[in-house]
């Protein structure tokens, strides 16, 4: 079957995604409710029954809001990084010893034939991470709540056949928002978001020919339009000649209350 995935939820509301091979069937974040995870998953005829793990990016309660719940349900082992855990452990309830599952930063792991490997990303958590998920010659890769991106995880995403990124807000409409200053300095800031102007910069630096897709994703409520990140960011690239649907590189979008279609990393 290959490797395939759907954004369950990407957003300030909740986050959380599901990558599979057929056989093994992994969460990434649990920030919604576990009844609206259970119900997203549902969506995408996943049971929690089938799941065989969790992947923690960092400890926000938009990435871990159901996250012990999920948990104990269904009796999961949670991967995370040991501050990551640190931080988690007063949010999320009791954990059974044998699901607490330490996997640090930069390390891979193997799940049947899918490895997944934790890059460190810049953002105000204790320690967070993106995911590279690999299956024979196909690489997908997460990449959200970025304050910037350094050249270490341009590097780290690059020849990904499909990419995650996460494109926020648009500068402006932060700027005139009804945020406090302090909120919007934290989230301007390099361990806060990145802006679709920056997702688009970022984008015209690491595209090469393997990359298929790219999922804009975290935009903000407040401060963002999906039309208005993926205009932002098309605009960038042709300005990098960089051409848009014509067959090799698609700008798609993601949903804070509804999870987009499988995507199969073998599909073209």
């Amino acid at each position: 079957m290959g490797l395939r995935f759907s954004v369950l939820a990407s957003g300030s509301t909740g986050n959380s995604m599901v990558v599979t091979n057929g056989e093994t069937k992994l969460l990434v974040d649990a920030g919604l409710s576990a009844k609206k995870v259970e119900q997203l998953l549902e969506e995408r005829n996943v049971s929690g029954e089938e799941l065989d793990a969790i992947l923690v990016t960092h400890e926000h309660s938009d990435h871990i809001k159901g996250l012990g719940a999920l948990a104990r349900k269904y009796d999961l082992p949670i991967y995370a990084n040991e501050k990551t855990w640190e931080a988690l452990n007063k949010q999320i309830g009791e954990i059974a010893e044998a699901n607490v599952k330490v996997m640090d930063t930069g390390s891979m792991i193997e799940f049947d034939s899918i490895q997944v490997e934790s890059y460190a990303i810049s953002h105000d958590a204790a320690e967070p991470v993106g995911y590279c998920f690999y299956e024979g010659d196909k690489k997908l890769s997460l990449a959200t709540d970025l304050g910037y991106m350094s050249s270490k995880v341009k590097e780290q995403v690059l020849d990904s056949d499909v990419l995650i990124l996460e494109s926020n807000h648009d500068v402006e409409m932060l700027r005139m928002g009804k945020y406090p200053w302090n909120i919007k300095r934290r989230i301007l800031s390099d361990i806060g978001h990145l802006s679709n102007e920056a997702a688009g910069d970022a984008l015209s630096e690491i595209l090469g020919g393997k990359t298929k897709r790219v999922y804009l994703a975290h935009l903000s409520q407040n401060h963002n339009l999906m039309d208005l990140a993926r205009m932002t960011v098309e605009n960038i690239l042709e300005q990098n000649d960089i051409t848009l649907n014509d067959g090799r590189l698609t700008l798609k979008d993601t949903y804070f209350d509804r999870p987009t279609e499988w995507d199969s990393l073998d599909e073209e």
